[in-house]
């Protein structure tokens, strides 16, 4: 319920942030092409460590979510189907974020931050913004509580599994770690840092050793097997040629240029 009511109130502040004055200067930002920043490879590491990001292609999280698909479920078309969702999500949310800074005069760099400095003030623009801005955050929170379950499940489960830890201990394990994690990185600078260093090395890194797992690892054939499952169609051979010779090679750059340069996603 409150994933798609996310989406409705994104819709709605899309709208009331068109109105801002100010607001075209975000849109020309956005959507004004830059053709020189295409020649500069810190543009394409960017890109690369946002996608690995955005759709949290860290391997842990992955097998997580597919672990509850059924059998019958086409894995090929689903994975298509978040790629497009993931992308209309990001561009309706910097649709909306990015106009706003310009009308309210924030600063474009400022990261995540700027989803709690700058809607804000757009709900204040509002007819019962308060209400409004309670519901949207409140699906914030669910969206952050849902997201857990990828993140939380895989060491759990290691720890049930290799430490044969009852399910209660291994929760209790990883939750009082992340309150340790949490404490030392409450302020913004802390969190920027703590981001920077989980995408540059940690989800890359994650991708990169799940994908040579499945694609050289284990038999020939084995990833193709999988991806078919309740899919009518063959898979073609692209499937195991393009994640051998293009996805594990441009994992590995990712990581190395995103170390040299100082920073993806």
């Amino acid at each position: 319920i409150m994933m798609p009511l996310f989406f409705v109130l994104f819709c709605v502040l899309l709208v009331r942030v068109a109105m801002l004055p100010g607001a075209i200067d975000g849109y020309a930002y956005l959507f004004m092409p830059r053709w020189e920043a295409l020649a500069n490879p810190q543009t394409w590491v960017l890109a690369l460590g946002q996608a690995f990001f955005g759709l949290s292609l860290a391997g842990g999280g992955t097998l997580v979510y597919g672990s509850y698909l059924k059998k019958d479920v086409n894995v090929v078309s689903s994975a298509r189907n978040v790629v497009v969702f993931s992308t209309l999500a990001a561009v309706l949310s910097a649709m909306v974020v990015v106009p706003a800074v310009f009308a309210f005069g924030a600063d474009t760099q400022a990261g995540p931050p700027l989803l709690f400095i700058v809607l804000p003030q757009v709900f204040e623009e509002m007819p019962f913004g308060g209400l409004f801005c309670f519901v949207f955050f409140l699906a914030v929170a669910c969206a952050a509580i849902t997201s857990l379950v990828n993140l939380y499940e895989p060491p759990i489960e290691a720890l049930q599994q290799q430490a044969r830890l009852p399910r209660w201990a291994a929760v209790a394990i990883v939750a009082a770690v992340s309150m340790g994690v949490g404490a030392f990185i409450e302020n913004g600078d802390a969190v920027s840092a703590w981001m920077d260093a989980v995408s540059i090395y940690a989800i890359p890194l994650g991708a990169l050793i799940a994908a040579v797992m499945f694609f050289w690892v284990c038999p020939k054939g084995f990833a193709s097997k999988q991806a078919q499952m309740g899919r009518e169609k063959p898979v073609g051979a692209w499937f195991e040629l393009m994640g051998r010779y293009l996805f594990v090679p441009l994992t590995a750059i990712v990581i190395i240029l995103g170390i040299v340069l100082g920073g993806i996603g």
